[in-house]
């Protein structure tokens, strides 16, 4: 067969991206309140919203559309769209009220300027605009994300200010402002929490009284914690909300649920605060049960790892007491729950009786629904033994699912056949969960010539964790449908980043591009990786570069081995640890691949650490315990720099690609930066594309498409014909 890769023209892979990349993603869903017809039917609107590329604005667009379903009580009769979809331009954050009748709407409008956007937050009831805030002109507080504390005013020693000279001294005085600015305090640093939290350093709890216009900053609030994840508590007499610790200084947040963390509640009246669980662990995303009983939230029993196998947690509002309704799992068995894995539950998880919760996890591989009876404890599939896909919740209300469900070769679109499937669906009785009926809002059409699945591997008995042994992993394997000859397929290798996350057996824009223009794809899911137990996660850190390393590699030759693909022509492609990881890979087994794409790769352990928003997972990754005051010895940074790539330079040959973003935070670019002159000095081809304004996901519009571009036409250009 002919490898369309190499033989079509870039015009051709542009267009593949221009289609494949206007498919939709799902980010939010919310259920109206309940109606009754006239004849006695039930039924409720879902509120949808969703995002978009858009390659001539170059930038993600937001849309909303609703939906229709109608029901008997027990299940669902019809289900389907209502009218099209409305661009939601400016909208930065909604929610509804708890009865459903109005809507609460943060909107950003104003210029591209600094100082010119302004924020508004308007207040929605049926057909028509309340009420609207502008939130700028009220100096309450600066821009809302959760929200952040108004900084003093600060100007230089020598500013200068025209007086009018004519004024009496007493006029003089009334004229100045109580927020008079601060001398020579212009360039005091302000921590902030790091990777897409720049600037955001103390963020600060507000109440909005809509019928007066009144805004307050929540007071009580402990000094040494930055507040989120807020709601009203039972009687709406206080809040509940989530604080971190920033002593004695703050470290990135984003992807890392392992900030020390506690759950909180303020009073309104009296401003007392109250400390409501463990304060020496992490928690995340506390959900009030419908009868306003009792808080369910994630805790995570480590520090250590930057996301793992969580509890969940049961707080009883009125007994004060504290329960742990699942464990940690440290192992799978069999086909059993392998534990806790989402870094947030749904604002919506409860079921109306307050006595289970709904959540999606990592389970290996795939990503299934599950509901947790609080009560006794068991956890119940609600997605088992389906078509292999993966599930996420977006709500429940009522006992009324909204779930998304996609594979890798069903992704979302808005045409006529909605590729992933939007679903809704009852919760049934207790003990009857996997009996769940799904009901799709419109029908789905798989991408042709995508075929895909699952591979169990086993490490070889000499890389056996001792500590942990006998621990499996997963790859899932895209490839061209029904080639004529597989011995011409080249295959990409792409291990992911983290190291404690995973792929799961959904819809992945780059994958199913690199397989639509002839390419096996193969996704790693090494031992380290999330959904497969804790014992998994744990056996990693100390092991980086090594244990990693090892397991992608015998996942590549178990597959060229099963399949027969052309081992000639293997790439790899990988960003962050997934970077980390590829460019250990052409350094250790420089034979096995013929190029290389790397996004924002740790490159050197030891040099990162002094740089990164994240410097305590330089410490735990290579082995060694982390504390606020540690100071590195020379045995840690040699053991840092021995399980770095950069130490395998010498015997690098494949041709390498590197796309690193300016403003990252997380793995700051001076780690690419540090590889590339290594590799020039050694002649091996290398190219580096330099993003000035992007972060480390390189997500952005215009950087994405042209990253993936780029891409492709380097594994043209070097893997041959």
């Amino acid at each position: 067969m002919e490898r369309q890769v190499l033989l079509s023209e870039p015009e051709e892979a542009a267009a593949l991206y221009r289609g494949l990349s206007r498919q939709p993603a799902l980010s939010a869903a919310c259920l109206g309140p309940e109606v009754t017809t006239q004849y006695g039917g039930q039924y409720r609107t879902v509120h949808t919203e969703w995002t978009q590329r858009d390659l001539e604005r170059m930038e993600n667009i937001r849309f909303c559309r609703q939906y229709l379903v109608f029901h008997d009580g027990d299940s669902v009769v019809f289900a389907g769209p209502a009218g099209n979809s409305v661009e939601t331009r400016g909208e930065l954050l909604s929610r509804e009220s708890p009865s459903g009748t109005m809507k609460a709407v943060l909107r950003k409008a104003g210029g591209t300027g600094p100082g010119e956007e302004k924020q508004f937050l308007e207040v929605w009831e049926k057909n028509r605009k309340l009420k609207s805030f502008n939130l700028s002109a009220l100096e309450k507080h600066g821009p809302v994300y959760e929200d952040e504390k108004k900084r003093p005013k600060a100007e230089s020693f020598f500013q200068t200010k025209a007086l009018d000279v004519s004024a009496s001294d007493d006029e003089i005085a009334r004229l100045k402002k109580p927020d008079q600015a601060i001398k020579g305090d212009q360039f005091v640093f302000y921590e902030d929490w790091g990777e897409n939290m720049v600037s955001k350093s103390i963020p600060v709890l507000c109440v909005l009284d809509v019928e007066s216009g009144n805004i307050s900053v929540l007071e009580g609030v402990p000094e040494n914690v930055s507040p989120g994840q807020a709601f009203w508590a039972p009687g709406d007499a206080g809040v509940v909300f989530v604080g971190w610790w920033h002593e004695p200084f703050r470290l990135g947040i984003r992807f890392c649920t392992n900030r020390r963390s506690a759950l909180y509640y303020v009073d309104l009246i009296g401003g007392k605060c109250e400390l409501l669980s463990d304060d020496s662990l992490a928690v995340s995303s506390p959900r009030l049960s419908p009868d306003q009983c009792r808080i369910v939230y994630l805790q995570y029993p480590s520090l250590i790892p930057h996301h793992q196998c969580s509890q969940l947690c049961l707080y009883d509002w009125y007994t004060k007491v504290t329960s742990v309704v699942v464990d940690v799992v440290p192992r799978q068995l069999g086909e059993n729950f392998s534990g806790i894995y989402c870094s947030l539950l749904p604002l919506g998880c409860w079921s109306a009786d307050s006595q289970r919760v709904v959540f999606d996890s990592a389970q290996r591989s795939r990503q299934d629904l599950f509901a947790v009876d609080t009560q006794v404890g068991t956890v119940t599939s609600l997605t088992a033994g389906g078509s292999g896909g993966s599930w996420k919740l977006l709500t429940i209300d009522q006992d009324l699912m909204v779930a998304q469900f996609s594979t890798p070769s069903l992704p979302p679109t808005l045409e006529a056949m909605l590729y992933l499937l939007e679903k809704v669906g009852f919760l049934p009785s207790a003990g009857k969960e996997q009996s769940v009926l799904w009901v799709s809002l419109e029908e789905a059409e798989p991408i042709p010539d995508i075929h895909w699945g699952i591979r169990v591997l086993q490490p070889p008995p000499e890389q056996e964790n001792v500590q942990y042994a006998g621990l499996d992993f997963e790859a899932i394997l895209l490839q061209p449908g029904s080639p004529p000859d597989k011995t011409q397929v080249p295959m990409v290798v792409m291990p992911h980043g983290g190291p404690h996350s995973s792929f799961v057996t959904a819809w992945m824009l780059f994958p199913a591009m690199l397989c639509k223009m002839g390419f096996a794809v193969l996704l790693v899911n090494y031992r380290g990786s999330t959904g497969f137990g804790q014992d998994s996660i744990l056996s990693l850190p100390g092991n980086v570069g090594h244990q990693d390393v090892k397991d992608v590699q015998f996942a590549v030759e178990q597959v060229l081995q099963e399949e027969h693909f052309d081992a000639s022509h293997v790439a790899l492609m990988g960003g962050s640890h997934g970077g980390f990881i590829s460019c250990h890979l052409i350094g250790q087994y420089p034979e096995t691949y013929r190029a290389c794409v790397a996004r924002n790769p740790v490159i050197n352990i030891a040099s990162m650490l002094g740089s990164t928003d994240i410097p305590d997972w330089c410490v735990v990754e290579a082995g060694f315990p982390f504390s606020s005051d540690c100071l590195p010895d020379l045995s840690v940074w040699a053991e840092m720099l021995d399980k770095s790539p950069i130490r395998y330079i010498p015997q690098v040959k494949t041709p390498l690609l590197l796309m690193l973003g300016q403003e990252d935070r997380r793995v700051p670019f001076k780690q690419g930066m540090e590889y590339y002159r290594a590799l020039k000095t050694r002649n091996v081809p290398v190219r580096l594309l330099l993003y000035p304004k992007s972060t480390h996901a390189l997500s952005e519009v215009e950087v994405e498409s042209d990253s993936f571009m780029n891409a492709v036409l380097w594994l043209r250009t070097h893997l041959g014909s």
